[in-house]
């Protein structure tokens, strides 16, 4: 019989870096992870920006970012503007950085939306990457003689039923983010 179990770790994987990408994705409410991707150079190297700050979001329109050593403030503020694909303008009092976020045009939602389903489409080809490595798997246990024709089609069929799940979780997560992102 044809073990399913190691393709359907790598098909959660697929989904959970998947929902990793969309907290990425702005939404014109404000959320910690919108930085999650900008590195700050502090003593002398590049940093994650939530290892040298504390990231919360004190209001629906505002991140609050307090570095953990007031000598780095500079250099965070610096990092955020940086990111241009992110469009925010911090301020600092010297405490504290404060990061405004502006309300999104209903074109430049249509556009986040576009770009989010360019990751569900990465998502898609990489769980086809992994239906076609399982099926090579049973193809090659078939040729082997280690599985019968039967066998080989009962895996086809349990491969391709995961499939569809792992496909309809993603339709159920890129729609329920659209209407996040659409929603004013």
């Amino acid at each position: 019989m044809f073990d399913t179990k190691p393709y359907e770790s790598k098909f959660e994987t697929v989904v959970a870096h998947f929902e990793e990408e969309l907290k990425k994705v702005r939404t014109g409410r404000a959320h910690p992870s919108q930085l999650d991707g900008i590195k700050v150079e502090v003593y002398g190297s590049l940093m994650p920006l939530n290892q040298v700050a504390n990231i919360n979001a004190p209001e629906p329109q505002m991140l609050q970012v307090t570095p953990f050593d007031p000598s780095n403030i500079q250099a965070v503020c610096a990092a955020i503007r940086a990111d241009q694909s992110l469009g925010f303008n911090p301020s600092d009092d010297g405490r504290v950085v404060r990061v405004p976020i502006p309300p999104l045009t209903e074109e430049r939602r249509r556009q986040i939306v576009k770009q989010t389903s360019e990751k569900v489409e990465e998502a898609r080809i990489a769980l086809r990457n992994i239906r076609q490595d399982a099926l090579k798997e049973a193809k090659r246990k078939k040729d082997a003689k280690e599985m019968s024709e039967d066998d080989l089609k009962r895996a086809e069929k349990a491969v391709d039923g995961i499939m569809t799940t792992i496909n309809n979780q993603l339709d159920a997560i890129f729609a329920a983010k659209e209407k996040e992102i659409l929603t004013i």
